[in-house]
This record gives structure tokens, C-alpha cells and sequence, in this order.
């Protein structure tokens, strides 16, 4: 802004210089430089730059000059000569001028107490209770008994003005400031106590009353204007009963309150507030210790004991007050074990915000979203629920217990620093308003001026430029530590691991090595030596990656216990450990993100697949921490990343290398997503979505390791002189893909123009051999099993034909059960106009006009026939098993494609290769009632079910229940039956099943 502008048009050469130091009203500047008190000064640069470095250089020029007024004519001239040669004291006494106008009235009032502003000038001392106690002792006992009250207040001030002095100059820091102040409030709690004993001599000749400091008081981080929280405990006198004792340290602590809280000409000190007391406002002011016990081992609330967290001794007997918190330290210290704690904590912190008037929610530094309540009950939680076991958390001032959080690994390191900052900075900024009238209030005050002044008075907190706009810079500084601050509030303060640490039995969290076996017995290890191995190998030492685990494994152990096999989830917990254990994001992911913990250990206990996958490349543990980490991709996403990684490998075998690798760690995302129940929990839904997700990463798979073996040969012998479109078939083709399942395929390839046959057809099975090979090659990948041989002739024909061939084969040679099988066949990769000139090859047969004739529908049931006698396993149960047992997937799709094969042609619907979906349209056409296709459709759904349990349990494909006990828990646990009721599922297997096979007979081989 313009000098112009500021001053109206009127400028003088002073005026240009405050407005260049920050003078808002310059012309009122000028006439009160002019004043007699300050004649002279406005010649002394080094006081117009020191007056232009204050928050407020027009009230800090007011309160200059009131001061000098207020003074007699020696010490006038002392103050201005210490003014002109004294940067300390000039930085001191103007600092605090432009930043409080309530220690300027004070001065105005009490003008020799500048002198204060020398008294604690020693950079390096601390003062402490027992300075601050010397200092109002020494004019609070000179004084005549009746005025010892105010005099306290007075020289209350005077100690205030010294720590703003030294706050505002920057010699102590935030903790220090605040620590002075808690200091401060003791040695006046103390005065004031002393004042009331020598007001009544009897009363405290009757009992010992110690004061107990609460909230910011007995943190040691109190505020400059704040309510002082006490609780009062008293003890009777020898020679005096109970009863006569407390009615005398009643009136003891009644007195002190009213000391400290009366107004007078010199205002209050502070309210003392002892509605933290058991009972509130509506119990005894004053209790007994065995009184205080016996209201918190029997009557207290949680709120009650996260408050008692910050309970210190400040006054009184010292003696009585140490054995208050050594008496009611362990209980706070086990509260986090009483139900519903962590609940109640979380909303409690829930019911202040909403209690916030919606005026003032925006202004809240306290009490709002982002502000300083935040981060103390994020910490007040996390020592409340870690403190039982590691004593090192037990500290009431928040930031040394961030600091000891973060030591013990129980917050990041990056999360604790930018807490600390926020906090530092929210508090300076709640300090600062305070300090300006010396009023209770934590909002953010909404003129320009009073933002101007508290962005000036904080310029060395913001990290920003305030000289430009000030207002602005303030504004920006602040919202970014509150949107900081609310953000890992919900991560830390909400975290389940929270609940399960805070349930764990008495004991269980220090993992104590002489209790550890008995737990892990009742836990169900079936090993628990074993086990303690592993406890031992993964929390023992004093690194932070032991400090962490040593955090997170009671709760995984009884995460662990919750599923089939407690023993494997343990061991490959151990493993993915050992082998992340030193990566910094993989136990912070655990600690701090939400539910991974819970979801990681059940992965890892609920089978072999997807802890085998995982353990392949373990970094794929950071999807559990994102939201959408465990949503499976789609066709698109998978294939453009696969042919990425292929284009970037070099030669055939590293290409097909590289999309294996992308499917390993997509089959991860699919079998978690499947065991933690993403799917959702309709079953047929959840069938249907791992289905698709299982083909879309097949097909996407074939597709970029199709495009490897292309270049791969093109590379060596040039341009492949003929198309290939790979043909899925069976459960492939339909979609209905489970996790052992091979991808069974049609190849066929088509030569370019003026191709010689011969070339192109050594060319295409070149790159198809190549393709199968490399896809089940053995590797740390999962192999992909190719499986061509439904191709015509079977295992004697070629491996890949020509598209004229496959209609020459079809034309003259083809069986019903070949247009049975082509009702699923569906183009995934390669040639998608090659491909799709198959699908209308194919058409006409497997939807043959006028249906199927009389002769190939005995066929097809003939042939079933023989499947269900002659191909299943010697011994196996056809009760239970999932495929070609009766009522299985084979009855459900028989009875499916027949439909298809007779009435496909004629209903459009019907022309589709899942299952479900042309059985559903089956029903709609009438070709089979309702209440068949629902007891169809159950069976199919629980039998494909069953299947990809028992591969997510055992690793490897089955298609009958397991017969060890342990694992057919585990697929009973998949399927949503409790321990020991895996019974239960095979009976309700066979009961679903045989419903079904009762309607395949009807309707597949008539009456």
C-alpha cells in the first residue's frame, strides 16, 4: 500500500518511516512521539525498528507511552536510557507491549514492575515453582494480612509479564513457556493455600490438604489464561477425627479457590476449577484418599481416568499429594481394559464436537475438527491403551508423550513430527490470543486487525512469506495444520488396532515369556513351541522394528486364533516379516492403516494360496492398507499394463516372465479380496465376480504372452506370416474360472495373403508351443496351464488349425459332444477378427437349427453316463464330490446345455457361454420351472464354491472336501461356518446337492 494511501495524502518523513515499520495509523504515531514522556525517542532509530518488529507497533507505541507517563520523573529517565542501550530489555519490554494490551494496562498500573522484565533475563535458567514462589512470597507476606490477596494477583502479573517477555523474544519455547506457566500456577495455588492457613490457623493445624493439579496445570503445559483444574485430597491430623479434618481442609480449599478466582481492581488470577473432583459439582469439594479410591475402583467413569492421566501434585502436603498418584496410578494405567473403553473415548471426542456451536466451529483451535483436542486425545488414547505394558508412554504432557510414542514405535516417526509441529504451532497461535487481552478463549478472532497482529506476533512459525499479506499467511498456516492434524487423528484415533489391544487380557500385551505357551495353548496353537519360536524371533531386541511387533503380535496372535489354522498364520506372518521386516512403510501399514493388521492376519491364516502368493513378493501387503487395494481390476487395466511390461521386456521368455509376474501378484489381490469377503455376501454374487475376475486376468495374461512369443519369433525369422486368436473354452470361456482351474483354449491362426500354408502353419504352432511352454514353465510364478486339448482329435491333432480347417473338421467330421463343448467357446486374445470369424463359424453348431435330433440328445445322455461311472476317482464319495458327483457342476451344466443345444437357435437368450445366465434365461423361457432353476442354481453356486475354498486352503486343486480335519475347518470358515461346524457344510452339501440331482434326473434323463 502506498505511504499515500496510508496517511492520507499528508506524509512527512517520520510518517514514511513508520508506515515502512508497520505502523498502521502513522499520524497518531507522530503526535504521540511528540508527547513529552517520549520527546526525542522518535530520533532513535534502533527504538522505531524494535517498536516496528512487534506485533503491533501502534499499541506497543500506546503502551510505551502510558508507561513512561505512569512513572515518576527518575525513573523515567532510567527506563528511556535502559530503552537506548539495552537491546534485551528494549526487545523485551516493547514485545510485549505490541502483543498484550493487558500487561500494558498492567504496567500502565503498576509501572515499576518493568523491572521484572530484568529479573528473569538469564537465557539459560529455567525458573521454576520454588523462583516463582520466592517471587510472590517475598511481596505477598510484606503486605498488611487484608490486602495479601491482591497483592498476590499483582505479583501474580508480574511473573506473567516476565514469561511473555521471554516467550515473545523467543528465549524459551512453546514446552517452556508452557511448563512457566504450570509452574507459575503452582507456586500461586501454593500462596494461596498459605494465605488461607494464615487466615485460619485452626483448619490447618486440623489436616494435611495436598492440591492435585489436572488437565494443562498437571501436564505441566498450561495456557496463559485457563481455568487451573484441581482435585483436593485431605488427610486428618493426628489428634483429630475424619470428620472434623475434612470440614477444615473444606474450608482451606474453598478460601484458596476464591484467592485465586475473586475479581478485584486487578483482576482474577484464574478460575479454579475442581469439577473434575469424583462426583462433579455434586460431590465434596474435599475427599479422603481412601475416599478417592473407593469412588474410582467402584463408581468412575472412563472419561474420569483419561482425565486422571495428567494428575500431579502442584500444592500442599507433598507427602499426601505423592501417595494420591501412587495410589491412583495403576488405575489409570488399567483402565483401558474395562469394556467398551476405546468406544467410549472415541465418543466422548465425537459428542464434544457436535456440542460446538455451528458459529464457531470454523474458529475453534481447541475444540474443532483439526484443532488442539485432537491431537491430545489421539495421544491420551494411545497411552492409555500401550501405557499398561510400557511405562515409558506414562507422561502428562502431550508432547513428551508423542515423543514417547514415537520412541516406541507405536506412531511413525513422520506422523509424530508433524503432530509435534501442528501442535506447537496451534498452541503458540492460542497463546498469542490469550496473551492480548488475557481472556479464556480458543478462537480465532475475525477482524483483519487482530489477525494481522497474531500473524506478525508468530512470523517465525509460519512457513511463509507474512510480509506481503500477513492475514493471508496466517489463514493458509493454520489450515494446513488443522487439515494435518484431523487427518491422522481419524488414522491414529479411530485405528481398530486400538479395540483389539485395548481387549486383550491382563498380561497378553507384554507377551511375558512364562505365560506365553499357556495363552498360546488356550488360544488353540497346536504348537505352541513352535509358535514361541516365532515370538521370539520376531519381538525380541530393543530395535523399533521389535518395539512395533512386539505391539502388534498379541493382537494378530488372537486374530490368528480366530481361523483354522492359527499355527500357519503365525509362521507366515514370521515369514513376510523377515522378509519386509526392514522395508519402513510395511509396519507402519500395519500400525497405522486402518484395519490392514486384522485383514494381513486374516490372509495369512485363512490357507495356503494366498499366503504362497503373497510370499512370492511380499510388497504386495501395501494393497491391504488401500481402500481400493482389494478391488480386482478390470480386462482393460490388467492388459494394458501386461503388454507394457511385455513391450519393455527383452525377448520372448522375459516378456512372458513379466506378465506372469503381474498375474502372481493380481491372483494375490483376488484371493484376499475373496477370503475377506469383498466380494460381497450374496454367495452366487461372490461366485460370479471371482469368476470374472479370475478370466479377465487369464485372458489378459494370454494376450501379452501371446505378444511375447509373436515378437519373440519375429525377432528371430521377421514378420509372422499368418493370424492366431486364442479360443477359451469350458469354465474359461464361461466365465466361471476358479483358482485352480487350467485355461482350456482353441488355437487357431489364419495365414496372411501370399503366405505359404506350410510356413504359417509351422510359424503359428512354433509360437503356441512356445506360449504353453513358457506359461507352465517352472518359476517362482505360478504357472498358467494351457490346456488345448478339447481341439479336434484331441492329443492326435494339430495343435493349431487353420479357420478353413476347423470348418472342413466341423463340416465332416464333428460330434455332439464337440457342439456341446463349442456352446462355451468365446475369443480372449490374439486376432480379435480372426476370433470373431470363429465365433460365427461355430454358431450354426452349436445352436443348430430346428434343434438337436432325437439320436445326438441319447448320445449326450449316454455319455454322461459313462462320465459319471468310469471318470470318477477310485474311492471318491459322489456325495460329495464338487464336479461329477451327483447333483454337482456337471449335472447343474448338462442340464444347462441341453437347453442351449435344443433351443438356442430360437431363444437369443440362450446364447451365452455362463452358466448361470442361460439357466435364469432357461426358467424365463419357460423350458423349466422356477423352483428348479433356484435348487440348480444353489448347488452350482456351493459346489464352485467349495472348489475355490479347498484350493485357497490347500494350495492345490481338489475337487472333493479335504479329508484332514484342520483343513476342512478352513473351508468350513471360508464358507461362513463357525469352529466346529464343518459337519454342518458337508451335510448341508449333500442335502443341496441331492435336491438337485433329484431334478437332473427328471429333467436331463426323463422319466
Amino acid at each position: 500500500m502506498a505511504v499515500e494511501e496510508r496517511t492520507g495524502g499528508r506524509t512527512s518523513r517520520l510518517e514514511v518511516r513508520l508506515v515502512r515499520r508497520g505502523f498502521a495509523d502513522p499520524d497518531a504515531a507522530v503526535r504521540r512521539l511528540a508527547e513529552p514522556a517520549l520527546h526525542g525517542l522518535a530520533e532513535d532509530p534502533l527504538l522505531l525498528d524494535a517498536l516496528g518488529a512487534t506485533a503491533d507497533p501502534d499499541l506497543a507505541l500506546l503502551g510505551l507511552s502510558r508507561l513512561l507517563d505512569a512513572l515518576d520523573e527518575p525513573e523515567r529517565h532510567t527506563l528511556r536510557d535502559t530503552l537506548t542501550t539495552s537491546k534485551p530489555l528494549r526487545d523485551r519490554l516493547l514485545g510485549v507491549l505490541g502483543a498484550s494490551a493487558a500487561l500494558g494496562d498492567h504496567l500502565a498500573r503498576h509501572p515499576e514492575d518493568w523491572h521484572a522484565l530484568v529479573t528473569f533475563e538469564t537465557h539459560d535458567i529455567h525458573p521454576g515453582q520454588a523462583e516463582f514462589r520466592h517471587a510472590l512470597t517475598e511481596r505477598v507476606w510484606a503486605a498488611e494480612p487484608f490486602r495479601r490477596p491482591d497483592v498476590l494477583r499483582t505479583a501474580y502479573r508480574r511473573c506473567l509479564l516476565a514469561i511473555a517477555a521471554r516467550d515473545l523474544t523467543g528465549t524459551t519455547d512453546l514446552p517452556q513457556t508452557s511448563a512457566e506457566l504450570a509452574d507459575l500456577a503452582g507456586a500461586t495455588l501454593q500462596t494461596a493455600l498459605d494465605i488461607a492457613s494464615a487466615e485460619d490457623p485452626d483448619a490447618a493445624a486440623a489436616c494435611r490438604l495436598a492440591v492435585i493439579g489436572m488437565g494443562k496445570c498437571g501436564g505441566g503445559e498450561l495456557n496463559y489464561v485457563s481455568d487451573v483444574d484441581v482435585v483436593f485430597v485431605a488427610e486428618a491430623r493426628e489428634g483429630t477425627d475424619e470428620h472434623r479434618a475434612l470440614q477444615a481442609a473444606t474450608r482451606l480449599a474453598a478460601r484458596l479457590m476464591r484467592v485465586c478466582s475473586d475479581t478485584t481492581g486487578e483482576g482474577v488470577i484464574w478460575p479454579v476449577d475442581a469439577n473434575l473432583r469424583p462426583e462433579g459439582r455434586n460431590g465434596p469439594l474435599v475427599r479422603t484418599l481412601a475416599s478417592h479410591l473407593a469412588y474410582y475402583q467402584r463408581w468412575a467413569k472412563t472419561w474420569e481416568f483419561q482425565a486422571l492421566l495428567k494428575a500431579r501434585p502442584v500444592a500442599g502436603d507433598t507427602e499426601l499429594g505423592a501417595a494420591y498418584t501412587d495410589a491412583i496410578s495403576p488405575l489409570v494405567w488399567q483402565a483401558a481394559a474395562r469394556e467398551n473403553f476405546v468406544a467410549d473415548v472415541q465418543q466422548m471426542r465425537r459428542r464434544v464436537v457436535d456440542a460446538i456451536p455451528a458459529t464457531e466451529l470454523d474458529r475453534q483451535l481447541k475444540l474443532g475438527p483439526g484443532g488442539l483436542r485432537d491431537v491430545e486425545f489421539s495421544v491420551q488414547l494411545l497411552q492409555l491403551v500401550h501405557g499398561r505394558t510400557d511405562p515409558a508412554l506414562r507422561s502428562g504432557n502431550t508432547l513428551q508423550a508423542l515423543q514417547a510414542l514415537s520412541a516406541g514405535g507405536y506412531v511413525g516417526r513422520a506422523d509424530a513430527a508433524s503432530l509435534d509441529t501442528a501442535y506447537r504451532f496451534l498452541r503458540s497461535l492460542e497463546h498469542r490470543i490469550q496473551l492480548h487481552r488475557l481472556r479464556r478463549t480458543h478462537l480465532m478472532p475475525t477482524g483483519e486487525d487482530d489477525q494481522r497482529r497474531l500473524a506478525r506476533s508468530l512470523a517465525a512459525l509460519i512457513n511463509d512469506d507474512t510480509r506481503a499479506d500477513p492475514v493471508a499467511a496466517l489463514q493458509r498456516e493454520w489450515k494446513r495444520h488443522a487439515v494435518e492434524v484431523r487427518r491422522l487423528h481419524e488414522r491414529l484415533f479411530y485405528r481398530p488396532l486400538l479395540d483389539a489391544v485395548a481387549e486383550l487380557p491382563a498380561g497378553a500385551a507384554g507377551l511375558r515369556p512364562e505365560a506365553a505357551k499357556a495363552r498360546l495353548e488356550a488360544l488353540g496353537y497346536a504348537d505352541p513351541a513352535a509358535a514361541l519360536r516365532h515370538l521370539t524371533a520376531l519381538a525380541a531386541g530393543v530395535s523399533r522394528k521389535a518395539a512395533i511387533q512386539r505391539t502388534l503380535l498379541p493382537v494378530l496372535l488372537g486374530w490368528f486364533a480366530d481361523s483354522a489354522d492359527p499355527d500357519a498364520g503365525l509362521l507366515n506372518f514370521r515369514q513376510v516379516s523377515d522378509a519386509l521386516g526392514r522395508t519402513p512403510w510395511y509396519l507402519r501399514l500395519l500400525r497405522d492403516e486402518g484395519a490392514a493388521a486384522e485383514q494381513l492376519a486374516r490372509v495369512l491364516s485363512a490357507g495356503r494360496l494366498a499366503p504362497d502368493l503373497l510370499l512370492r513378493a511380499p510388497e504386495a501387503v501395501a494393497m491391504l492398507g488401500d481402500p481400493q487395494g482389494l478391488v480386482p481390476r478390470g480386462r482393460a487395466a490388467l492388459e494394458q499394463e501386461i503388454l507394457a511390461a511385455v513391450g519393455r521386456a527383452g525377448g520372448a521368455p522375459a516378456g512372458v516372465a513379466a506378465a506372469r509376474s503381474v498375474r502372481r501378484r493380481e491372483l494375490f489381490r483376488t484371493a484376499a479380496a475373496d477370503v475377506l469377503g469383498r466380494f460381497g455376501e450374496d454367495p452366487a454374487e461372490a461366485v460370479d465376480a471371482a469368476g470374472e475376475a479370475l478370466t479377465a486376468l487369464n485372458a489378459a495374461t494370454l494376450q501379452g504372452a501371446l505378444r511375447a512369443c509373436i515378437a519373440g519369433w519375429e525377432a528371430r525369422n521377421g514378420e509372422l506370416p499368418t493370424r492366431l486368436a486364442v479360443i477359451a473354452m469350458g469354465r474359461f470361456g464361461g466365465h466361471e474360472l476358479g483358482y485352480g482351474s487350467d485355461a482350456d483354449v482353441l488355437l487357431v491362426h489364419e495365414p496372411v495373403l501370399e503366405a505359404l500354408e506350410e510356413d504359417a502353419a509351422k510359424a503359428a504352432h512354433a509360437v503356441c508351443h512356445e506360449l504353453r511352454t513358457l506359461l507352465a514353465a517352472p518359476s517362482t510364478e505360478p504357472p498358467l496351464l494351457v490346456d488345448a486339448d478339447l481341439r479336434p482329435e484331441g492329443r492326435n491333432g494339430p495343435l493349431v488349425r487353420t479357420l478353413g480347417s476347423y470348418a472342413a473338421y466341423y463340416r465332416r467330421w464333428s460330434h455332439v459332444w464337440e457342439s456341446q463343448a463349442l456352446l462355451r467357446a468365446e475369443p480372449v486374445a490374439g486376432d480379435p477378427g480372426l476370433g470373431e470369424r470363429f465365433r460365427a463359424l461355430i454358431d450354426p453348431l452349436r445352436y443348430p437349427g430346428g434343434g438337436v435330433p432325437e439320436r445326438d440328445l441319447t448320445e449326450i445322455r449316454r455319455i454322461k453316463a459313462r462320465i459319471e461311472s468310469e471318470r470318477l476317482p477310485r474311492g471318491a464319495d459322489p456325495t460329495t464330490h464338487t464336479k461329477i458327483g451327483r447333483g454337482g457342476l456337471a449335472d447343474v451344466e448338462w442340464v444347462v446345455q441341453l437347453y442351449q443345444l435344443q433351443h438356442g437357435h430360437e431363444l437369443p437368450g440362450l446364447r451365452t457361454t455362463r452358466t448361470r445366465k442361460a439357466l435364469a434365461e432357461a426358467a424365463r423361457a419357460g423350458l423349466l420351472s422356477h423352483e428348479d432353476a433356484m435348487v440348480l442354481d444353489a448347488a452350482w453356486v456351493l459346489a464352485s464354491r467349495v472348489r475355490s475354498a479347498v484350493m485357497l486352503v490347500r494350495g492345490r486343486p481338489g475337487d472333493s472336501f479335504p479329508g484332514d480335519a484342520r483343513e476342512l475347518s478352513g473351508v468350513a470358515r471360508y464358507l461362513g461356518y463357525g469352529v466346529g461346524h464343518s459337519g454342518e457344510l458337508v451335510d448341508d452339501y449333500r442335502r443341496t446337492t441331492r435336491r438337485a440331482r433329484a431334478v437332473v434326473e427328471r429333467l436331463f434323463y426323463g422319466p
